[in-house]
């Protein structure tokens, strides 16, 4: 073996990094479970236990804090964790209104409603759709007349074509779509869920949003679902408000100390009136916190760090002990109380008890009316940090002093010394009240004020004026990155580009039955591996072992490669791992077959096992780039769990590979160095298939006759019948329910479901489960549309004993809107059709022959076509579900993948032997036949090995994937059944003398 040193060196540094990776996982399992004991169930207590150690050392030797370490840990997703998944649609009608001033054209406005119809069917975008619609609608009218408005004409000319009117318009609706995006991701932020995911979805107007252990999805859905508000506050300066924080400091402590003081239970009246006169006894000493914070401050080792000692100040200044002032010194060195709208900074972990503080009614009526605090959008210099901003209330009803709406444009610049700016363009109702706002923010010219850029109740920016602004033209400036200044500027287009988003699709998985599915994962995966185990070495003997180990180790560095690329371990994904055992098996297979082929021409043991992995290299290499190649199309254009399955099958593919080609081999080498005894069969198996000799190809056309019967009576049912389709191919709300009373039926929930919500739901077995889909109200624009089909179904069920459920019963729950459902089933189908078409092209340039490719193209769509008519066929026949979901197309691709992988193996031994006999007294037929015989064996064992596994996750693997498991499990039977029966004679019948 050449190259033994470089692999060696490989694999060891492989393993190494793999390790280090993994243990990120195991350090935060063990910190996570001290917290649980520490906390003896109390999960808030277990939080503030995480939270009081988040930057503490956790990780041995390395000294890593929890935080950096639970940032690198093995990521589960919503399925095995539990939490909430949320699709938002980007409403662009409003935008186009907006742009347009709302004309009132009655051709414009037709057009709105017809594109928004549209758009439920369609997978084109929103502003395409428009413009169609408007060009149907009036032939000859021009967009421009519409949207050449006041505020649009720098942008716009009066005479643009529609074509540059569509332009103008994606890039609008695009800035739009990114504002979103930036506005949700702020509004995660502050939600606080630990893994949070946000994404854009590529060529949509959708950003889908995953929230790992949230357990109030209402509260999720009212943060996600309100509308961005765009203000600019006057401010106070914090030598302003400085002493209304110490009067804050001194009435808390007071109410402490009273508290405390207190030996029996008082009304809350009469703690408040202790409070108050106590405050004002206090008032001499929250005047003296100035001077300690000035001594705290020189002595600070930095800036960043908050007071020292919080627990010997929480009871005096209860305040300052979490919120820092702002100060600084003057020329002598003495502190003093900086100048500007910050008044304080605080740990983010503070904030909630500081936002409790000023909450408080009593803290409240200290405050003046015209005075409001609002925090950061974003922490003080990459640190955990936010700042406190003072904000003035201006006006009879104490709001801005400007909205957002005046905002005509923004865009990020560079200043004359190159530094990033941003330019802001109002329009002319704003800019003469810009200029009055600005000219007195700049009258004192010692004393500048600032003006703060509010977004959603957070502060974007509060820039000095220096002086007065007339025009409506601003630049902004400060220490601003080129990404910071363009995100300032999308913020300031919040009031301009109205964007609204609403929820299309939603899923929620409580944590039991998270709990359930990581059970059901480990079990079917430990189970799967220990199948796997017993037959190869009772199949392979002593070589069988070498397979075991291989394996073994394919899975710790896919473990490792998957956590180190931050990917995100699903349900799917789980499948994936079972899956690669099998992959890792096949290429052991290919390589055992053909070493006992090179023993029984009597080579000796060194270089049967030599020959043996030469010659199987390039089966191994097409069947797994080919498996690849589905995964690759998978991950393209699925989302969500398909991606996760898809990058665990792609990089479990690339460690199968290693593993089977290199670290196998390294092993059979020490086996020989050390004179070990290698067999690679036991006394049972080693004639297994030998010598034998089945007429497939005489038998073909018996093969055409079965599957074309099969499925023609699949696509009659597919035409009658049709399919159970799962929710996100249907549009609805989806409930998984789980009662109380075990006896309650299918039958008795769908008399309730039926009688309140009329016909069209679905009621099904989940398991021990029901599962309850309606589409009553799907396409309600109601906020709280949601909420009141979950206390519906809650209501009609109730009205039964038996029937009986709250909230708590309610496990997890799932809705989608028409628009994903349609876009979903064109997506699929598209999908599968270009696995099909790349596959086909791969196994052309791979065997230069079109029959090859040609029978590949017939055997895959044959497979897919036989799996769904099976669904069909067979859909209420079964004791479980046979739904048509996203994870069904994953199945059919996974198997297209494994037929193809199956197909170019018999393809490569039909390639050889032609190669071998192809003289004029060789029929290609016999030949052909000789072939698929030959590599029987090989054929067989795969299939038995992989269907063994895809056996043991469709019985332990939960009732999350059994329909996948399922559609796998027919999937390879069909795949290897094709590989043999029809690609095979396909070449044979189009291939005529050509094969020679």
């Amino acid at each position: 073996m050449q190259g033994k040193g470089v692999v060696k060196f490989f694999a060891i540094l492989l393993a190494a990094v793999c390790l280090y990776q993994l243990s990120f996982t195991w350090v935060a399992h063990k910190v996570e479970n001290d917290a649980q004991a520490y906390a003896k169930g109390d999960s808030t207590k277990q939080r503030a236990y995480l939270d009081s150690i988040a930057t503490q050392p956790v990780y041995p030797l390395l000294k890593h804090d929890y935080q950096y370490v639970k940032q690198r840990e093995l990521a589960l997703g919503l399925d095995l964790e539990g939490g909430m998944s949320v699709t938002m649609q980007i409403t662009l009608n409003e935008l186009v209104k907006k742009l347009a001033n709302n004309n009132p054209d009655p051709d414009f406005n037709k057009a709105l409603e017809a594109a928004s119809v549209d758009l439920i069917t369609s997978q084109t975008n929103y502003i395409s759709l428009f413009v169609s619609e408007y060009e149907k609608i009036a032939p000859n009218g021009k967009l421009a007349a519409i949207f050449s408005t006041k505020d649009n004409q720098d942008h716009l000319k009066f005479n643009a074509s529609n074509a540059e009117v569509e332009t103008y318009l994606k890039g609008q609706a695009a800035v739009a779509v990114k504002q979103s995006y930036t506005i949700l991701n702020t509004r995660i932020d502050k939600f606080g869920v630990a893994n949070a995911n946000i994404q854009l979805l590529k060529n949509t107007d959708r950003i889908l949003i995953e929230l790992p252990g949230v357990k109030e999805p209402e509260r999720v859905r009212k943060l996600l679902s309100g509308t961005a508000k765009l203000e600019f506050f006057q401010t106070y300066d914090n030598t302003q408000v400085y002493q209304v924080l110490a009067n804050i400091n001194g009435l808390i402590a007071a109410k402490n100390k009273a508290a405390k003081a207190s030996k029996t239970d008082t009304s809350k009246t009469a703690v408040a009136a202790t409070a108050k006169t106590a405050a004002t006894a206090d008032s001499a000493k929250a005047k003296s916190a100035l001077s300690l914070l000035s001594k705290v401050k020189k002595n600070a080792k930095d800036t960043t760090s908050l007071l020292g000692n919080k627990a010997a100040m929480a009871d005096q200044y209860p305040l300052f002990s979490v919120l820092r002032p702002m100060m600084g010194q003057d020329q002598s060195g003495q502190g003093q109380l900086s100048r500007g709208p910050i008044v304080g900074r605080a740990d983010v972990l503070d904030t909630a008890k500081i936002n409790a503080y000023l909450r408080s009614p009593d803290i409240k009526a200290t405050v003046p009316q015209s005075m409001k605090f609002l925090w950061s959008v974003k922490p003080y210099q990459n640190t955990k940090i936010f700042e406190l901003y003072a904000i003035k209330l201006a006006g009879a009803l104490n709001g801005p002093v400007l909205a957002g709406d005046v905002v005509n444009d923004a865009h990020g610049d560079v200043d004359q010394k190159g530094s990033p700016e941003v330019i802001m363009v109002m329009n002319s109702d704003g800019a003469e009240k810009w200029a009055s706002v600005t000219a007195a923010a700049a009258a004192d010219v010692n004393n500048k004020q600032s003006i703060a850029i509010v977004l959603d109740d957070n502060v974007y920016s509060a820039p000095v004026v220096e002086n007065t602004i007339s025009g409506g033209v601003s630049s902004i400036s400060g220490n601003f990155t080129t990404e910071e200044a363009t995100d300032l500027a999308n913020v300031l287009k919040a009031g301009r580009l109205p964007a609204p988003a609403h929820i299309v699709a939603e899923s929620v998985v409580g944590p039991s039955l998270g709990q359930a599915a990581i059970h059901a994962g480990l079990m079917s995966n430990l189970v799967g591996l220990l199948v796997v185990m017993i037959f190869m070495v009772a199949y392979y003997n002593r070589a069988g072992t070498v397979a075991v180990v291989a394996v073994l180790v394919n899975i710790f560095f896919l473990m490792g490669v998957l956590t180190s690329l931050g990917a995100v371990l699903t349900m799917p994904g789980v499948a994936g791992i079972v899956l690669t055992f099998g992959l890792s098996v096949d290429a052991n297979v290919l390589i055992y077959e053909r070493v006992r082929e090179e023993l029984a021409l009597g080579k000796s043991l060194r270089i049967a096992i030599n020959d043996g992995f030469k010659h199987a290299l390039s089966s191994i290499l097409d069947s797994n780039i080919s498996t690849f190649l589905t995964g690759a199309i998978l991950y393209a254009f699925g989302t969500g769990t398909i991606q996760g399955f898809a990058i665990t099958l792609m990089i479990g593919i690339v460690t199968s590979l290693f593993c089977s080609l290199l670290i196998s081999r390294l092993i059979f080498e020490y086996m020989l160095g050390k004179g070990w005894d290698i067999k690679f069969s036991n006394p049972w198996s080693s004639h297994t298939f030998k010598n034998a000799n089945y007429g497939f190809v005489k038998n073909r056309f018996k093969f055409y006759i079965f599957s074309t019967a099969f499925i023609l009576v699949g696509i009659g049912s597919m035409v009658t019948r049709g399919f159970n389709y799962g929710v996100d191919f249907v549009g609805g709300h989806t409930y998984v329910i789980r009662f109380t009373d075990k006896n309650v039926g299918v039958e008795d929930v769908r008399k309730i479901i039926d009688k309140n919500f009329g016909a069209g739901n679905e009621v099904k077995t989940f398991g021990s489960d029901i599962s309850v889909t309606t589409k009553y109200m799907i396409d309600s624009p109601a906020p709280d549309a949601d909420a009141q089909v979950r206390a519906a179904v809650i209501k009609a069920l109730d009205s039964t004993p038996q029937t009986h459920i709250t909230e708590a019963n309610i496990v997890s729950q799932q809705k989608v809107a028409a628009t994903i459902a349609n876009g979903l089933k064109q997506s699929a189908a598209l999908t599968v059709l270009f696995a099909i078409i790349v596959i086909s092209a791969y196994i052309f340039i791979r065997f230069r022959k079109w029959q090859f490719s040609l029978g590949a193209m017939i055997a895959t769509a044959h497979d897919a076509l036989m799996v769904l008519s099976f669904f069909s066929i067979f859909k209420d026949v079964l004791p479980f579900s046979l739904d048509i979901d996203q994870s069904f197309i994953a199945a059919i691709l996974t198997v297209i993948g494994y037929s193809i992988n199956d197909t170019v193996v018999v393809f490569d031994r039909i390639r050889e032997f032609l190669s071998l006999h192809h003289a004029k007294t060789d029929d290609p037929k016999v030949v052909i036949n000789d072939a698929i015989n030959n590599t029987l064996s090989r054929t067989i064992i795969t299939a038995l090995t992989v269907l063994m596994i895809l056996l043991v996750l469709f019985i332990f693997g939960g009732d999350v994937i059994r329909g996948f498991s399922f559609a796998l499990l027919i999937g390879v039977c069909f795949g290897t059944y094709s590989s043999i029966c029809v690609a095979t004679p396909v070449i044979i019948d189009f291939g005529k003398k050509d094969l020679r």
